[in-house]
């Protein structure tokens, strides 16, 4: 026993204070302190001299909690940063808040009891909106920096801060007085439980909303002359023979039923052909002729064509209808935006409720009825020219009671063809969840259509990851025509517009703008609630229209997205640092309609170019299940939670794991496997940190030609590592990081190389050259695998780095750059011979599994191993590595043979026929067990210095070997 203690001695096991267990959640704030403490961040975002990287930060909503999107969000920020700092260019990433808006308005407005609402006035509002707004960005704050964000923590952009908000009032000036803001009464999204216009991007749409349609019959006026005329024509015959005087009316269908008060017109296509029908129970109808299956599919009873001819919507133009409520003529219009695709192929049209219809009763001076409040509720115009019978309908609201109660009028007066669910996508207020309507208000518009070819030209400029974002985003431009940017609410930036008291005229001149930004440059916001108009005005300011000097000032903010939209001049724009355009932008793909459309079109506007070079847009995170996260179903994910348990590596590990520009899923399962990658990854890390405690890379490093071919190769497989991850990182396909590194660790380290080194690292001299070389490999592997990982896994890569058994050159492992690739190392010959020599070595480790099996060895050192070649060059190809093959199967012995027939030995129970020409033998190893390595030798007791050890470890121990 005291023999074999002295030769456990002997054996260099490894040797490192690097800890087994990861304990993330202590360990990872200690190294976050480090770097503080070093101010690394500092150090890199400050290299004089080096190439810029600006990532713009997005700003998150400062309002409530971090979610796992947000942790997906700001760990791929983070992961590109470091990755570019590691290939030594500047950046200063700057995190922001959105800290305006409703939420947070409703937040605090919730918070306070009834009797502190009223008497509330909007500065008070404002005071408390703020306050609020602060708060949640320290929460948030906080949990960024616990993932491990590196940023300008100390100066992050807020949208509330005066000079961001001065920035921002400099773009819309600059818009202004290029023409592309205007002020006009136009159907807009309303939210009655909000109180306020609504943009694209402030809408939802939820997976199910079932609406009550309606086929409703406008009449005929067969009584008017000139436009009825086609139709009358059209009929002259049928009624001639049929002797049918029933009366004719126009079937349209709608979703809005409470529109139809609002409607001034019927819209046919005047390309689309039309049919006239005859019904039991309606008389006679016209429709699209391709619909008109469907309409007595919804009528439930047969209609039958009147003629076979059709007539074209273009010679319906001016028909005269009847409006089936109210005591006025409903024309019939043309427009492009009808179609046979469902409904009727005639459009009910009401110009204060529909973009469409608006349009339309512009091009056809209709004007405009929209005779609903702020609340959805219908207003006393809505009685002016009433004919229907029943309650009135003021009051009712026209999503719930009002919507009602115009379906039983149309009923009453025999319109209604028919009433039915369905089943659509509807916009609701992405804050309160709840339905908007469309409504025709008093707003302040942005007009796209005017910049917005080169907006398009800006698209095709940028680089889109993925690429589809390139045809989404285009679609959403090429479609809009105006942008609302006003809202009826108090925390915000003002709308900077005057308006005179005698004319009412908007002031809008370069000097009341730069006025107003001259006051939030200095006083915030606020200064606009706290002054009057003549203390902001410069002195004798008049109105161009009628000469008046009294104004008035705006009471709407600017939309949130104009906020959010204007942080490249607000941030980009201003700070010495940063410049326009950024390098990159990267946010969830709802933001084709948000951030990234807002922020160009503004961009566009004032500068004529997009304020970001690519955009990047990532999924959302969804349970294992691949259902939305929600509390209800108790399937959420908390990242403080992850973190508590796991540490945030693991977290940043998932998110590398993902093809984020997808939906991507996350649960506890999930975790868990990341958590043994993680795991894996650390103990490959900790075996090679513990076999290189006697390790100098300055005095040992063995010289790349003096290296054995299998050192030569792992070198060859480390420098495809690089170029693979390389890559990765370039494309912004991390996944192929976490599954090159993955592979690179648990096959090519873990189940090959230091399962084959083991032997050396444990039984040879300590100096030799064997050992050396070994250790050598070693020491490239953990000194690039430390920083490949980096932009990663940041706090293991840190950790690994403090952990060094030599003294490295520099402090952290951030500082040390990206690993370079020496050509040296490139030796693609090495590929095909060792990609074989793999492929036998996995042969063998299959025949001696089941040689174990089978109970015919134990330990894999107590075979030895018999290779039949049955061609030479096959044979002699092997035995050019015959020396290493012992090493390469992890086997006492091999033992080589041409014979002239694999198969004659193919039969041999413990056999395996691994190629044509190859067949393996297991067989029990010759000789006796060394106690000191393990090995099978029938050398032992040769060496007079130490007879009981086999051959090698005797010269180990004489520092031979």
């Amino acid at each position: 026993m005291s023999e074999m203690v002295n030769f456990q001695q002997t054996v260099n096991l490894p040797k490192t204070d690097f800890a087994m267990r990861a304990n993330a959640p202590v360990r990872e704030p200690e190294i976050q302190q480090f770097w503080q403490d070093a101010r690394i961040y500092e150090t890199l975002a400050q290299r004089p001299s080096a190439q810029t990287f600006i990532l713009h930060d997005g700003p998150p909503y400062a309002n409530g909690s971090l979610h796992v999107g947000h942790a997906l969000n700001k760990i791929l920020k983070d992961t590109i940063n470091r990755y570019q700092m590691l290939r030594g260019r500047r950046v200063n990433y700057v995190p922001g808040w959105d800290c305006h808006g409703l939420p947070i308005e409703l937040k605090v407005l919730q918070n306070l009891k009834p009797a502190e609402r009223q008497g509330l006035t909007p500065l008070a509002l404002r005071h408390r909106a703020r306050d609020f707004a602060l708060a949640a960005v320290e929460e948030q704050k906080a949990g960024f920096q616990r993932y491990g964000v590196w940023g300008d923590w100390s100066h992050p952009y807020l949208t509330l801060r005066p000079e961001y908000e001065a920035a921002q009032l400099a773009a819309f000036g600059a818009m202004a007085l290029k023409g592309y803001i205007y002020r006009a009464l136009k159907p807009v999204y309303w939210s009655p439980s909000s109180r306020t216009a609504l943009a694209e991007a402030e809408l939802e749409y939820p997976e199910e909303h079932v609406s009550r349609s309606i086929y409703v019959a406008f009449a005929v006026d067969e009584t008017q002359a000139g436009g009825n005329t086609a139709l009358t024509d059209f009929l002259g015959d049928y009624r001639a023979t049929a002797r049918d005087n029933s009366p004719v009316s126009i079937a349209i269908w709608t979703t809005t039923p409470w529109t139809i008060p609002g409607n001034l017109a019927v819209c046919l296509g005047p390309g689309i052909q039309y049919s006239v029908v005859k019904t039991a129970s309606h008389g006679l109808i016209v429709a699209a002729t391709d619909l008109v299956k469907q309409l007595e599919k919804a009528l439930g009873e047969t209609v039958t064509l009147v003629r076979e001819e059709t007539i074209p919507g273009l010679k319906l133009e001016h028909t005269i209808c009847k409006h089936p409520l109210y005591n006025r003529p409903a024309p019939v219009l043309l427009g492009d935006h009808v179609t046979t695709e469902s409904g009727t192929g005639a459009v009910h049209t009401a110009p204060g409720h529909g973009a469409d219809d608006f349009n339309v009763g512009q091009h056809y001076h209709l004007g405009i009825l929209s005779p609903v409040d702020d609340l959805g509720n219908f207003t006393p115009e809505v009685e002016e020219g009433y004919t229907a019978p029943g309650e009135p309908l003021t009051g009712k609201n026209v999503l719930g009671e009002g919507n009602k109660a115009v379906i039983q009028a149309l009923s009453a007066v025999g319109a209604l063809l028919k009433e039915e669910d369905y089943a659509h996508k509807y916009p609701y207020d992405w804050r309160t969840k709840k339905p908007v309507i469309v409504r025709a208000t008093t707003q302040w518009f942005a007009s796209v259509e005017k910049f917005r070819e080169q907006a398009l030209e800006a698209i095709r400029g940028v680089r889109w990851v993925p690429a589809a974002g390139e045809n989404r985003i285009t679609a959403m431009v090429a479609e809009r025509s105006d942008w609302c940017i006003s809202r009826q609410r108090a925390w915000g930036v003002p709308i900077p517009v005057f308006y005179c008291t005698h004319c009412h005229a908007p002031l809008i001149l370069e000097q009341s703008l730069q006025a107003v930004q001259d006051l939030v440059r200095v006083y915030g916001s606020d200064g606009w609630w706290e002054r009057e108009s003549s203390e902001i005005l410069p002195p004798g300011t008049s109105c161009p229209t009628c000469s008046s000097t009294h104004f008035t000032k705006e009471t709407d903010i600017m939309d949130v997205w104009f906020d959010s939209g204007s942080s490249w001049a607000a941030v980009l724009g201003t700070r010495p640092e940063l410049e326009v355009p950024a390098d990159l932008y990267l946010e969830g793909s709802d933001q084709h309609r948000g951030w990234f459309q807002s922020s160009l079109l503004t961009a566009t506007a004032v500068r004529g170019h997009a304020p970001y070079k690519s955009v990047i847009t990532h999924g959302f995170v969804l349970d294992e299940n691949g259902r939305k996260m929600s509390k209800s179903l108790g399937n959420v994910v908390d990242p403080q939670g992850v973190i508590k348990q796991y540490g945030a590596d693991v977290l940043r590990l998932w998110v590398s794991s993902v093809d984020y520009t997808t939906d991507v899923r996350l649960g506890q399962t999930i975790l868990s496997q990341q958590a043994d990658i993680y795991r894996k990854i650390r103990n490959t890390a900790r075996y090679l940190l513990g076999n290189l405690y006697d390790f100098n890379p300055t005095l040992d490093i063995i010289a790349y030609e003096d290296l054995p071919d299998l050192e030569r190769y792992m070198l060859h497989r480390l420098q495809e590592v690089i170029q693979e991850v390389t890559e990765a990182f370039e494309k912004y396909q991390f996944f192929r990081f976490f599954q090159t590194v993955q592979n690179f660790c648990v096959v090519d380290l873990s189940n090959f190389y230091l399962d084959i080194a083991k032997d050396t690292l444990y039984t040879s001299t300590t100096r030799g050259l064997r050992r050396r070389s070994t250790q050598t490999v070693l020491y490239h592997v953990l000194d690039t695998l430390t920083r490949l990982i980096a932009p990663v896994l940041c706090h293991l890569a840190e950790d690994i780095w403090q952990y060094l058994p030599y003294t490295p050159e520099h402090k952290s492992v951030f500082l040390a750059g990206w690993p370079e690739v020496p050509e040296t190392w490139h030796n693609p010959g090495f590929v095909d011979e060792w990609k074989q020599l793999r492929s036998l070595r996995n042969s063998v480790l299959y025949k001696l599994e089941k040689a174990r099996s089978e109970k015919l060895i134990g330990s894999s050192l107590e075979a030895k191993i018999v290779l039949n070649c049955e061609q030479e060059e096959h044979y002699q190809r092997l035995k050019s590595h015959e020396a290493n093959l012992r090493y390469l199967f992890i086997v006492s012995q091999v033992e080589l043979r041409l014979v002239e027939a694999v198969g004659d030995l193919s039969g041999h129970d413990t056999s395996l026929l691994v190629e044509p020409e190859l067949s393996v033998l297991v067989e029990e190893a010759d000789g006796e067990k060394c106690p000191r390595c393990w090995n099978y030798s029938t050398h032992i007791g040769e060496s007079p210095l130490h007879p009981g050890v086999c051959e090698r470890c005797a010269e180990a121990l004489e520092g031979t070997f």
